[in-house]
């Protein structure tokens, strides 16, 4: 391992931050343009979560290489590539003249962001202590929410005035800039001794391994779940089921986020000091992720009278689960950190996919069977809330040897 100074731990920090602001801002920016791209293009709700999950789908099946060649190359050549990929997927949004065209952008998007995240704690793996690495790993969060909030108020504000196309003109610019900042700061990749045997497995070590068998029902389902809440349904229930406007909607959405971005920056302040007092991610979410499920059960008991707050308790609740994605970073040695955490990625990323397209797939499902708009919507999120109740069952139960 080659720990970073001080000075140079923030450089990298901001250079890696600047390319996952755009990162998190093209993930949720479906959300807002939702009310904009289903009377452009006449969706449904599940042409929507198609749409939405499309990024996702992308960026899940880059995963498994994507660790590969973390591990091999480093997160500086890695990073760069992919995020060529995400300038072209931009220019294709902006240019799309249907469905079909959206989601292959979409697509493309997700593919070229995919590495904005798993680069740098893969490096942080090697470069940080193990609490810097979550520290890290929550304020690298807590950017994203920047993104996210930019997704929402500002999004709406611009898209009247230059229009949504532009939009994604002016984020291809944005994400080469970022691009030139990571060429510029990030360090390169230091060569490790030749890998063991087990390494040279590639992701049997992961698949096998006891603890990331027992992160994976909470990460697909709960992980995955606050991410498709808060990059899509959020919005479509706060307009189809609590009757906001578009503009209430989009306010309502920057309320989540801003509240997300303060408790990622929390988390990033009490971490290092509760892991040196052994609070483990294991212990916190053990105790802390349950706060979800009732949250989520009474807005789906509540129906149109829970709006923007009690989503936004929702996934400040959620985020213990966060805490997972460090831990299973830490369980494994540095040169297996990219696999590692791209696997682990692959199945938050997979569980957001499925969950947001279920979603939709389930409401259309249950109106078409006779209820209501909002009795579907309810009926569709009590699914959500007994499969992550069961993911979390599982992970009380499982057995594992990390010692966590």
């Amino acid at each position: 391992m080659t720990l970073l100074s001080r000075r140079t731990q923030i450089v990298v920090f901001i250079a890696f931050a600047f390319a996952y602001f755009f990162s998190a801002l093209l993930r949720a920016i479906t959300a807002t343009l939702a009310p904009t791209l289903t009377q452009e293009f006449a969706l449904n709700a599940r042409d929507l979560g198609l749409l939405a999950g499309g990024y996702f789908f992308g960026f899940a099946a880059t995963q498994l290489p994507l660790g590969t060649w973390l591990d091999r190359h480093g997160p500086k050549s890695v990073i760069l590539g992919f995020l060529l990929i995400a300038v072209a997927g931009c220019l294709a949004f902006s240019i799309a003249t249907s469905f079909s065209g959206l989601l292959a952008a979409r697509v493309l998007c997700g593919v070229g962001v995919s590495a904005c995240l798993m680069a740098p704690l893969t490096g942080y793996r090697r470069w940080l202590t193990p609490p810097e690495q979550l520290r890290a790993n929550s304020w690298m969060l807590m950017t994203g929410s920047f993104g996210m909030v930019a997704s929402t108020l500002p999004v709406q504000w611009l898209v009247p005035r230059i229009g949504w196309r532009p939009l994604f003109w002016g984020l291809a610019v944005a994400i080469g800039l970022a691009m030139a900042a990571i060429a510029w700061k990030v360090p390169r990749w230091q060569a490790s001794a030749p890998e063991s045997g087990a390494a040279r497995k590639g992701y049997a070590e992961v698949w096998k391994h006891p603890y990331f068998r027992r992160m994976v029902p909470i990460g697909f389902f709960s992980y995955g779940g606050l991410l498709a809440i808060q990059t899509l349904w959020a919005g479509p229930w706060m307009v189809r089921v609590a009757g906001y406007a578009p503009l209430e909607a989009a306010t309502g959405l920057f309320i989540i986020n801003v509240c997300m971005l303060g408790t990622f920056w929390a988390w990033g302040l009490v971490t290092p000091w509760l892991a040196r007092r052994g609070l483990t991610a294991q212990r916190l979410i053990a105790l802390g992720l349950p706060l979800s499920f009732i949250v989520l059960a009474i807005i789906i008991v509540a129906g149109p009278a829970a709006g923007a707050g009690s989503w936004a308790l929702y996934c400040m609740a959620s985020t213990f689960i966060s805490l997972s994605q460090p831990a299973v970073g830490m369980v494994f040695p540095p040169q297996s950190a990219g696999r590692a955490l791209s696997a682990y990625n692959l199945v938050i990323f997979v569980g957001v996919f499925v969950i947001q397209w279920g979603i939709g797939l389930l409401i259309d499902g249950f109106a078409a069977a006779g209820l209501g708009r909002t009795a579907s919507f309810q009926a569709a999120l009590a699914v959500f809330l007994a499969c992550s109740v069961m993911s979390y069952g599982y992970f009380l139960l499982a057995k594992d040897n990390s010692g966590q």
